[in-house]
């Protein structure tokens, strides 16, 4: 340090430059900054940013301040800081209402503004005039607010206060799934005001979230009551994604020197030195200029070709701005900063002196920092050649203050009258640096005595709830409640936290409420959430990849601590689960999958764990801080009692039994798997049901299975099977419409199935284009009502096989709906008779005391049914077999025009005559509401109304006790339970850039691109599936355990874009029906019956392509099995004994013979391409005209609007390719695709010409493959290779191969490997050489090998 009096000057020198640029501008009404002195508006980034070098300046008087004079600078320069600070706060609490409205919608216009007028604090532009919604802007204010505090100064002056800025908090919270408009106020670059989630605005984000964790606002000499309260969760949510995005920015911006101040000063918000300084380095090798750094690629804003009247860009202009961007000094700024940090002191001066060089010397001498610098207009064409080579001017406003204040802070680092840790009193810097390793402590606690007795036995000693007192154990919900009542303010009518969810991370500290103290069970074991919290080792697994995640994401004071209570729920018969012991045992150990654990008791561990102060729910606004708020208090008494006690099952069984003689089987058999779609027989994944052919283009018209077996054409396919059984005269009504009604395919396994397994058959192949026919009988001689039902639930009582309960309650469903009263049904009464016919007629018995439903449909009638129960059955508009009567709406309409002349005739006479029959019409919508009106004496059991819907919750959680899969995944769907955690489960791959699509291809797939509500996308997923409820249950499973796994191992997603849940369901039941050497059908339902953690299992060796085996295990289940080698010879063959000689031999042949065909197919499913695929694509459409892929072109022009490297042109690409139904097929397209980018990669012509038919090449290469087939007597002889006769070309028209190979493409060209002479990529590139016209064909060609 120099001497005092010289240092003194120095800094009196930088005070008055200070002064005399920054505070000078500073307004003394509001305390904020204009723009400039023509522009009065105030942005907040611009405002904090500037304010920084003030405060920079203050703390260093505060170090010299031997002279009273340094104190009162000290102290202005402060006052000057909190003035603005307080300023901008007072703005923003004027837009209360927006931060309130925008937790629920986070919408763009109900964000808070980015600017406000300097001369009151009041907005300047309307909420859809401007990108409002900026992120980083809100988190930079929370962010410096929280260094500034710390740094000693008070800025918040009222409880009130604290609450709005606890509410930022919450605003700020899900940035890592709000896309914004980003620093530069753009969104996405064109300009057009779409917003787009931006990693800058993240990072800030995650940098202010840390910050406030736990701050008082009120400094030294605040309480509990102005602390605030952060789910570090939720930070730690924003860095996995800024993480998976950087270097890159945003989908349209592929790399943005905004990023500067998210890797260094100020956010300091990435913890990975190797990802800083990869982002560092991108910046400087592809932004960096002699003037600065561009902010991104082909930025058109100030360039001389910027069309200054308008403000948004033509998509095929921003070609012309490459290389001309305007190039910030701003950037030298951040960069000599992050050297200093970084102690760098040899940058530090490199930066310093260029930035020296570029800088504008004022009148008196002072260096002033430009906006930018931009091409003069005249010299644009020599910069276009030769970049970097022409000088440039400044544009922009000068001094830029943003810039100039970083520039003082710079110069006070430099000169050493700051140290970096002034600049950053909460130590934020040092978070890249190596951390120690963390020991995750484990409490296992036992429900009761019983358990702990149990436990005992195998050596492991745990307390019970009781033993554990003072501390309470509580599940996660009781947590997550707590929250909302954080930052509630009626005064400011804030209402607290809206997100419901609390992670692993809050979920490890211990809580401290008043002089109680709580530890909460991890939200994944809350029982009574989704089925797969029933699947013990699906638990056991998620369980060790959260302490694996608690490892590696814990940076809190103390210890992690994961608290577990052992249930009664859990015992498997009675005794503890082997996989559960296992556990326990390695947790004992120490160690598990790598992570150090200690398995323990709470007490131990009360002195090393972290602890929280509930201190939020005091009731301070009504003046008693010290009492609990009497809301919480209440919630907490009624809570404690009952979080742990179990919940009774209901009993199916009633006391009505009837003799065993009037049993009757119904044709409830096999109601369940009528609705299963998922199709694997035929080889072409993702083609189902009979598509017209003027549909699509002829490569992909694949006709279904059944097809080939017949042999026959459309038409002939249908015919009707009479139905099975003593009922079927009854079908012949005399009404034409119900044979009709009833069409089935014709078996291809001639007459030995039942009628209902063909039929079932037939519903499976028809998923998307026929809607599903499920006509049930229709007597017309027994009273519908009466009879059948009655007899339904006398079975159902009687029967001890859940399934077979499943089927009664799907054929109940079906007919009655969810909401049908079952109680008391069990004996007849006919006294209803004649109000049941009024009610058929419309007339409304008890209409009076009738309250319409408002969810029913427009008719709503009441029908009281005999039997004394009100009946109510939902017509669901998805649902189209719920109907137990001929004139079902959709199928008049579905079943082609010659129906549709009697539809009328017949659904009206059927209306009268239900009504005289006294059976239920479909179309009376009964109203579950007035059972007042329509119950007789006696009939509800124990009181109370029975439904469907009751008995099927029994019969879920029966199925999830006994674990038959299938039927929980089923009752679950038709309960419309969802999994909790589906949205933030979405969330977690599209904020990753991952997309999602549920539904089969190509019809019904759905595209999932941005964040959805729950319910939404629900509706979606049933949507998608139509009936199928057990698929689109499994559906969101996966995507649950997709979720999982991109948290976990990102890795195995690298190289997909899109990830098509549909057709990975089916490359599932493929490789099962592969693996188990079994029909589809069968594959599908073993597939749809492996437990979840089975299937968690499999999802993981398709995505990670290792081979796996299949073993049987107890109960008929099946367990997924790692092959080290990928020739496992005995695969176990499940149910189907012991394959012998011959079929032993073939089976293992075969299994190496479909090797690349399913890998192709894996690929092709899991839309994987080779590295840096779609940048290369780019590179090609560059060199021809456009590139067709199954009726979609990628025009060149996209080449004018994107950049190689922009996410927004590899969706492009990806929707082109999603285009293709097959997954295999599309596999060849994409290495067709990889060949052309090696023709342009080598420069072997300037051009490639015209439009490029992708799929051209792939057919020419088959054709290629087939000529040498019949050359060398090849195996495709067989099917595609043989000399065609007339019968196999007219086959081959219909759109059939012999060997089954999807679009055209013979099988065994798909199962070739891609190198070798005879490989996929000769043909291909033979095919290239053949197909393209601006390819030399006669003459030599230099052919350099590198």
């Amino acid at each position: 340090m120099r001497s005092r009096s010289n240092s003194g000057v120095r800094l009196d020198y930088y005070q008055r430059i200070v002064h005399r640029l920054i505070l000078a501008h500073q307004e003394p009404v509001t305390g904020l900054f204009p723009a400039s002195n023509v522009n009065s508006h105030a942005w907040i980034r611009d405002n904090v940013y500037c304010i920084l070098a003030v405060w920079g300046l203050s703390m260093a008087y505060k170090k010299i301040a031997d002279q009273d004079e340094d104190r009162a600078k000290c102290y202005e320069l402060e006052q000057s800081c909190v003035k603005l600070m307080r300023g901008l706060l007072m703005a923003m609490m004027n837009q209360k209402d927006k931060v309130e409205k925008f937790k629920m919608t986070q919408s763009p216009y109900d964000s808070l503004h980015a600017k406000y007028s300097s001369k009151n604090g009041l907005p300047v532009v309307g909420d859809g005039e401007w990108g409002h919604l900026q992120i980083d802007a809100v988190s930079l204010y929370l962010l410096i607010l929280a260094q500034m505090t710390a740094s000693g100064l008070q800025i918040v002056f009222s409880l009130d206060e604290v609450s709005f800025i606890q509410n930022l908090v919450f605003y700020i919270e899900s940035a890592y799934s709000i896309p914004d408009y980003g620093i530069w106020e753009r969104g996405d670059k064109t300009n057009h005001g779409e917003p787009e989630l931006n990693a800058s605005s993240i990072g800030m984000a995650k940098a202010a979230l840390e910050a406030m964790n736990e701050l008082d606002l009120f400094g030294a000499r605040g309480g509990p009551a102005s602390v605030i309260h952060v789910l570090a969760d939720e930070a730690h949510k924003c860095q996995a994604v800024l993480q998976s995005m950087l270097p890159r920015e945003s989908n349209s911006k592929e790399l943005d020197s905004g990023l500067l101040c998210v890797i260094g000063f100020p956010a300091f918000a990435v913890d990975d030195a190797q990802l800083i300084h990869k982002t560092k380095d991108a910046i400087l090798s592809r932004l960096q200029g002699k003037y600065g750094c561009k902010r991104f690629l082909r930025d058109g804003y100030r360039t001389p070709k910027e069309d200054p009247s308008r403000l948004y860009y033509e998509r095929w202009e921003l070609r012309m701005f490459e290389n001309i961007e305007c190039e910030w000094p701003l950037f030298f700024c951040y960069l000599i900063l992050f050297h200093a940090f970084q102690n760098d002191k040899r940058s530090v001066q490199e930066y310093a002196d260029r930035l020296e060089k570029i800088m504008v010397r004022s009148e008196d001498g002072t260096l002033l920092v430009p906006e930018s610098y931009a091409v003069p207009q005249d010299l644009v064409g020599f910069e276009y050649q030769k970049p970097g080579s022409q000088l440039r001017e400044v544009v922009g406003r000068c001094p830029f203050l943003w810039g100039q204040s970083l520039f003082i802070l710079g110069r006070l680092l430099q000169e050493g009258f700051l140290a970096v840790g002034e600049l950053d009193p909460l130590n934020r810097r040092l978070g890249a640096q190596k951390k120690p390793d963390v020991v995750v402590q484990v409490v296992i606690i036992a429900e009761d005595n019983e358990i702990r007795d149990k436990l005992a036995e195998h050596d492991l000693h745990v307390q019970t709830i009781a033993e554990v007192a003072p501390i309470e154990v509580q599940p996660a919900r009781v947590l997550s409640h707590l929250y909302t009542y954080l930052g509630r303010n009626r005064k400011l009518g804030l209402s607290g936290r809206k997100s419901r969810d609390v992670g692993i991370l809050s979920t490890s500290k211990l809580y401290s409420l008043k002089d109680r103290i709580f530890a909460f069970t991890p939200q994944f074991a809350d029982l009574s959430r989704f089925y797969i919290a029933s699947d013990n080792e699906l638990m056991i697994d998620i369980l060790k990849g959260e302490i694996n995640f608690l490892k590696s994401a814990w940076d809190l004071l103390g210890r992690p601590l994961v608290t577990l209570v052992l249930k009664r729920i859990h015992l498997d018969q009675d005794k503890i689960p082997l996989a559960m012991i296992q556990t326990m045992r390695k947790l004992k150990s120490g160690y598990i999958n790598g992570t150090r654990v200690m398995l323990g008791s709470l007490k131990d561990f009360l002195n090393t764990s972290a602890i929280t102060d509930l201190s939020f729910l005091g009731s301070t606004e009504d003046g008693y801080p010290d009492r609990l708020h009497p809301d919480v208090q209440t919630y907490l008494d009624e809570h404690l009692l009952r979080s742990f006690s179990n919940r009774s099952t209901m009993n199916l069984r009633g006391a009505q039994l009837r003799p065993r003689t009037l049993r009757r089987r119904m044709s409830c058999k096999g109601a369940i798997k009528k609705t299963r779609s998922i199709n694997v027989d035929s080889d072409n994944l993702g083609m189902e049901g009979p598509s017209p052919l003027t549909e699509r283009r002829l490569s992909s018209v694949v006709p279904p299975p059944w097809l080939q077996a017949n042999k026959q054409s459309h038409v002939s396919v249908f015919a009707t099977t009479p139905e099975e059984g003593p009922s079927s005269p009854n079908l012949l009504l005399g009404n034409e419409l119900v044979i009709r009604e009833n069409i089935y395919p014709v078996d291809p396994h001639g007459p030995n199935r039942s009628a209902i397994d063909r039929r079932s058959e037939f519903v499976r192949q028809q998923e998307i284009t026929v809607p599903k026919i499920l006509i049930q009988r229709h007597r017309a001689e027994t009273n519908f009502a009466d009879t059948e039902v009655e007899e339904l639930i006398a079975m159902l009582r009687e029967t001890e096989n859940l399934e077979e309960q499943g089927d009664i309650l799907q054929y109940l469903v079906d007919t009655q709906g969810l909401d049908f009263n079952t109680a008391g049904l069990g004996f007849k009464n006919k006294s209803d008779d004649n109000a049941s016919a009024m009610a058929g007629a419309g007339a409304t018995p008890n209409s009076a005391k009738d309250k319409a439903n408002a969810t029913s449909t427009p008719k709503t009638t009441s029908t009281p049914t005999p039997g004394g129960a009100a009946a109510a059955s939902t017509a669901n508009s998805s649902s189209s077999n719920s109907s137990s009567n001929i004139n079902s709406h959709s199928h008049n309409i579905s079943n082609s025009s010659n129906n549709s002349n009697n539809s009328n005739s017949s659904s009206s006479t059927n209306t009268t005559n239900n009504c005289n029959n006294s059976s239920l019409n479909l179309n009376l919508n009964v109203n579950p509401s007035n059972n007042d009106s329509s119950h007789s004496e006696g009939m509800l059991e124990e009181g109370r109304v029975v439904t469907v819907r009751d008995l099927l919750k029994g019969l879920y959680e029966k199925a999830c006790q006994q674990k038959l899969w299938g039927l929980v995944r089923h009752t679950a769907g038709m309960l419309g339970k969802r999994v909790e955690d589906l949205a933030k489960a979405v969330t977690d791959l599209l904020v990753r850039q991952k997309q999602v699509t549920v539904g089969m291809p190509p019809n019904n797939e759905h595209t999932i691109t941005a964040p959805l509500p729950e319910g939404e996308l629900r509706q979606l997923i049933h949507d998608a599936y139509g009936d199928d409820e057990s698929t689109a249950m499994l559906t969101q499973e996966l995507m649950v355990y997709l979720a999982m796994f991109i948290r976990t191992e990102p890795q195995l997603f690298h190289e997909m874009l899109r990830l098509r849940v549909g057709l990975i369901i089916q490359v599932m039941a493929k490789e099962l029906s592969r693996t188990l050497n079994c029909d589809g059908e069968a594959a599908s339902e073993h597939l749809l019956n492996l437990s979840p953690f089975e299937m968690k299992n499999l999802l993981y060796h398709i995505l990670s392509g290792k081979e796996f085996a299949v073993s049987s295990v107890a109960r008929g289940n099946l367990s997924i099995v790692s092959c080290k080698s990928s020739r496992v010879s005995k695969k176990s063959q499940i149910g189907l004994g012991d394959p012998e000689g011959e079929d032993a031999l073939m089976a293992t042949i075969d299994d190496r013979q479909g090797q690349w065909l399913r890998r192709r197919r894996l690929d092709g499913a899991l839309n994987r391409v080779p590295r840096d695929f779609y940048s290369r694509v780019w590179t090609v459409l560059e060199k021809c005209q456009g590139l067709a892929i199954e009726g979609r072109v990628l025009q060149q022009s996209l080449t004018q609007e994107m950049t190689p490297g922009e996410l927004k042109f590899a969706l492009e690409v990806e929707t082109a390719l999603n285009q293709i139904p097959q997954p295999e097929y599309r596999q060849l397209v994409v290495e067709a695709l990889m060949v052309l980018t090696l023709v342009t990669e080598h420069n072997m012509v300037p051009t490639l010409g015209g439009i490029i038919y992708v799929e051209h090449l792939v057919h020419k290469a088959n054709q290629l493959f087939l000529e040498d087939q019949r050359k060398v007597q090849g195996d495709a002889t067989l099917c595609c290779a043989k000399i065609k006769d007339g019968k196999e070309q007219q086959q081959a028209a219909s759109g059939m191969l012999l060997c089954g190979g999807a679009a055209y493409i013979c099988q065994h060209l798909y199962d070739s490997a891609p190198s070798g002479s005879y490989g996929t990529m000769t043909y291909m590139s033979r095919a290239v050489a053949l197909v393209l016209d601006c390819l030399p064909k006669h003459g030599e060609m230099e052919c350099a090998i590198s």
